[in-house]
């Protein structure tokens, strides 16, 4: 059986006359993390919402677990049951307390028992240290409590797949540290997650794998050590020299 979660094979994406993914192929492993690094309109974001079917592609093929997601028998509500998906914005509802943002999916989307997904998701508040912020609304937590929120809530629904869009990006600077110490944790315990982001030390601590958009090109793919110490291509270095 492979161990291959996602694969996209010389994806392109257009949005008009702009070409945002020029051709991309990645491969994605279990329990792999791999961390897309790259400018602001590099293609990361959109890379992302292609690989959970918020967005068509105009070439190449995305397979996940192997099943193709071109496929127009494919029901995207159950493709995203096994891919979470966190945005820059928490996307939390503020009318529900924070536990019933984490029940929603779970109850709503897979018809679980709310006594049975309650449970789990005290525990997984605990987790993060907001088990007695359970019954508090949106706006009485912090941006990176938030944050927290809005990942555990993608947790909760099980993914076989979390993709991360620049979910420290919103942040106070004194408040990302607490949510890339969750990540850390989760890339520790095995979660298989693609990631766009901007903090290149994360990428190089705990990413398997980082790749280097430009222009909706990869331009270059490899561990932390080969990507950072020795970069390949001039425009990597360029970049990391920049970000650093």
């Amino acid at each position: 059986m492979s161990d291959v979660v996602l694969e996209l094979d010389a994806v392109v994406k257009r949005f008009g006359d702009n070409e945002v993914l020029r051709g991309i192929s990645l491969q994605l492993h279990r329990h792999e993390v791999v961390c897309l690094i790259g400018a602001s309109g590099s293609g990361k974001s959109t890379l992302l919402r292609c690989a959970n079917l918020l967005e068509t592609i105009d070439g190449g093929s995305i397979t996940l677990f192997g099943q193709s997601l071109l496929d127009p028998r494919i029901d995207p509500d159950l493709v995203r049951r096994h891919v979470g998906m966190v945005f820059q914005s928490f996307n939390l509802f503020p009318h529900l307390s924070v536990l019933d943002n984490v029940l929603l999916g779970p109850v709503r989307a897979q018809k679980r028992k709310g006594s049975e997904v309650r449970d789990e998701a005290l525990a997984l508040l605990a987790r993060i240290g907001l088990r007695d912020r359970a019954d508090d609304y949106p706006d009485r937590l912090s941006g990176g409590q938030q944050q927290r929120v809005a990942i555990v809530r993608s947790l909760a629904m099980r993914p076989s797949l979390l993709l991360l869009d620049e979910v420290t990006s919103a942040l106070d600077p004194t408040l990302v540290g607490e949510v890339l110490d969750l990540l850390t944790d989760l890339a520790h315990q095995g979660t298989t997650m693609l990631i766009a982001t901007h903090e290149m030390n994360f990428a190089r601590d705990v990413a398997h794998q980082v790749v280097y958009l430009d222009k909706g090109v990869l331009v270059e793919q490899g561990t932390p050590q080969e990507m950072f110490s020795n970069p390949k291509h001039e425009s990597t270095r360029n970049f990391l020299e920049r970000v650093r």
